[in-house]
């Protein structure tokens, strides 16, 4: 429920407000928080468990079976993720999560090039 909230920026969209009190603090301070640790670098050994996540997890409206090889793997609604982000684009923190999605995660970079509304997030 924690990664949730994070992903979706504190439920942003559920009341127009300006633009600095849209997301929460707590939301906003998680938000941080999975950045840093996403980019802490690798140690020879064992890799970063955090990037493999954000690497990894896929769409639960993907029609392909749900493998639990990588213990790091999980779920989440891709289209509430690209909502949310279509709607924090001018915070500097959404737009680096989006960044390292787009770069590090093949399936939500092919969820964003099949969308048809594209123009939202640009």
């Amino acid at each position: 429920a924690g990664l949730w909230t994070v992903f979706t920026l504190g439920g942003v969209g559920s009341k127009p407000t300006p633009q600095l009190e849209q997301c929460s603090p707590l939301a906003n301070q998680s938000l941080l928080l999975l950045l840093v640790l996403a980019n802490l670098t690798d140690a020879p050994d064992t890799p970063n468990p955090y990037r493999q996540a954000i690497m990894s997890f896929k769409n639960t409206q993907d029609s392909t079976a749900f493998s639990s090889s990588n213990p790091h793997a999980f779920q989440i609604n891709f289209n509430s993720l690209y909502t949310a982000l279509c709607e924090q684009q001018k915070s500097d923190q959404a737009t680096l999560l989006l960044y390292m999605l787009l770069h590090q995660n093949g399936n939500v970079r092919t969820y964003v090039l099949a969308r048809t509304d594209i123009e939202n997030l640009v």
